[in-house]
């Protein structure tokens, strides 16, 4: 199986774990991958075979192989990529942007990060307005 097949199915597997996207205008996990997929699977699977799916090293190899790569795959996958890195750049800030929430509204859930989470979703009409915009970012609303 290959690493993009098992990296897709990776993602079916783990994508009714997530959130639904924030708006109809930002692209969640489940688009951005089938757009990649659908652009770029091909590509990556005669050229970057081997290389880890992080969008660094993935980059790196369509850049190397650039005169190879289908035109889809180049017009599809800065905007795929993107709206992935936009994701876990926001989820990684979520809890500093909402640390005053964690702290004051779901203190009893502290040990549990999930369990933290479900309370600051559920605390969105309670919550200051920079942890709000951060929960949208990161699409758990």
């Amino acid at each position: 199986m290959s690493l993009l097949r098992i990296v897709l199915f990776a993602l079916a597997i783990f994508a009714p774990l997530l959130p639904p996207p924030a708006s109809a205008q930002t692209m969640n996990y489940e688009q951005a991958s089938a757009l990649l997929a659908a652009s770029c699977g091909t590509d990556i699977d005669n050229m970057c075979r081997g290389v880890n799916l992080d969008s660094v090293r993935l980059k790196e190899c369509l850049r190397r192989n650039g005169d190879s790569v289908s035109p889809k795959c180049i017009a599809d996958y800065p905007r795929a990529i993107g709206a992935i890195e936009q994701r876990v750049t926001a989820r990684g800030m979520l809890s500093k942007l909402c640390n005053w929430e964690m702290n004051h509204l779901c203190s009893q859930t502290k040990p549990d990060p999930v369990k933290g989470l479900q309370c600051l979703i559920e605390q969105t009409k309670r919550v200051t307005p920079n942890c709000g915009k951060a929960i949208a970012a990161a699409g758990y609303r």
